[in-house]
């Protein structure tokens, strides 16, 4: 089975950014004052900005390829500045569909802040 990984962390800006982007300003995303007040204390990583990492890799994995399905849960935060394992695994494949396993994970201490699976047509 093929499996490509990846490694970044994002900033506040990378937040901050996003938010304009997809205009989900959540307080937990952009505001460092709220976040701080949160059990997270500090502001965290839209789920969707780390599903957009992971698409990446199933390009990667199946260039052109169309995404059937996803589903993902988030375990754990992925706070600001903190150094993340992205990777997405070929699980199962025909010639007409593949199976990816999806995984974020905190480098500093191994929990996993994203899990999930893709189907995707070949």
């Amino acid at each position: 089975m093929s499996r490509v990984v990846r490694d970044l962390s994002f900033t506040q800006a990378d937040f901050d950014a996003f938010a304009r982007l997809s205009g989900d300003d959540n307080p937990i995303h952009v505001d460092p004052d709220f976040s701080a007040r949160t059990r997270f204390g500090k502001t965290v990583a839209h789920g969707t900005l780390l599903c957009s990492v992971l698409r990446g890799l199933i390009e990667e994995l199946a260039p052109g390829a169309r995404q059937l399905r996803q589903s993902t849960m988030y375990p754990a935060p992925s706070p600001a500045g903190m150094p993340l394992r992205f990777e997405a695994e070929t699980i199962s494949q025909t010639p007409e569909k593949m199976t990816i396993s999806l995984k974020v994970t905190r480098l500093d201490d191994g929990e996993t802040t994203c899990v999930g699976e893709t189907e995707i047509a070949r």
